[in-house]
């Protein structure tokens, strides 16, 4: 892609995720994502009427009476994408691709949230994490994270989402509203929850870990192909994570039926992740009206 190309495509995606930003998403996404933390003041003596629960009792020795700690709203959010840059990514059969999906969603979440002065971050991430956007503000900082999300070429093609997400708790101190942009296709991520359980507190998962910490939210993106296969006789298949190839017979209906099963199984792991964490979640196939679902989304 040229640096003319790169630029029209720009201009393009940021007309389109701007606008819907601006005048669809702005207000529920301020309903939503807004004042939803209390952050320290300050320290002031006890009046009459203040609740005693809020009372600082290392304070209130040392100055032999009584002193509460103040809170405020936090009125600033720090938003953090998470977007997958694996190879199956690169998989369309409609209208676009899953990246051109992703990146559009990720781009109308973006201005969003620089539309109520907030930051945004992104990390991309293949099996390890390929690059890190800090979180800032500003249309610039949005432009910038536009065209990587256009240009960005990883150096890895499989996928390790709880790489990310352990880098997403290690890197994101305060709370954050995170979305999880990605097709989901990783089995060590249901892997690691159905071995633990949610109550104890050892061996537990990255996905359950930066869910308690943060506002983590699944947004699927997948290929209409990725859920079913097409009765085409002889059909060539490639994975584009390992390179793998494999010649399938799509006449055969047990062949159409154990790949349907396959996915309607990993769909079945992410609703356990899903109850197991409390994670909103939403799936976008690459020729539906993302807008809706991201709406939906707002509302759960």
């Amino acid at each position: 892609m040229t640096s003319e190309e790169l630029l029209q495509k720009v201009r393009k995606i940021e007309i389109k995720t701007h606008g819907l930003s601006r005048n669809i998403f702005a207000g529920e996404y301020h309903s939503q994502f807004k004042g939803r933390g209390m952050a320290f003041s300050e320290v002031r003596e006890y009046q009459p009427g203040d609740d005693v629960r809020s009372i600082d009792w290392n304070v209130t020795a040392r100055m032999n009476r009584p002193y509460i700690k103040v809170y405020e709203e936090e009125r600033e959010l720090t938003v953090m994408l998470l977007v997958d840059v694996s190879g199956s990514r690169n998989f369309g059969t409609v209208s676009q691709m899953k990246r051109d999906t992703m990146a559009e969603v990720a781009a109308t979440l973006a201005f969003s949230t620089i539309e109520n002065n907030d930051k945004v971050g992104v990390i991309f991430f293949s099996d390890r994490v390929e690059k890190f956007i800090p979180p800032k503000k500003g249309k610039s900082h949005v432009l910038h994270i536009i065209r990587e999300l256009l240009s960005f070429e990883p150096e890895h093609q499989g996928t390790d989402i709880n790489a990310a997400l352990q880098f997403l708790t290690n890197a994101q101190k305060r709370r954050c509203a995170a979305f999880l942009i990605s097709d989901l296709m990783d089995p060590k991520l249901s892997d690691q929850v159905t071995k633990y359980n949610v109550q104890r507190n050892t061996s537990v998962a990255p996905v359950v870990i930066a869910s308690r910490k943060h506002d983590l939210n699944a947004i699927q993106i997948y290929d209409r192909r990725d859920a079913e296969l097409p009765n085409v006789g002889l059909l060539k298949l490639r994975d584009p994570e390992t390179g793998a190839r494999v010649w399938a017979d799509t006449s055969l209906a047990s062949v159409r039926n154990a790949y349907g099963q396959a996915w309607r199984d990993q769909q079945a792991a992410l609703e356990t992740i899903y109850t197991k964490t409390g994670m909103h979640n939403i799936s976008v196939r690459t020729d539906e009206d993302y807008v809706k679902k991201l709406m939906q989304l707002f509302h759960n």
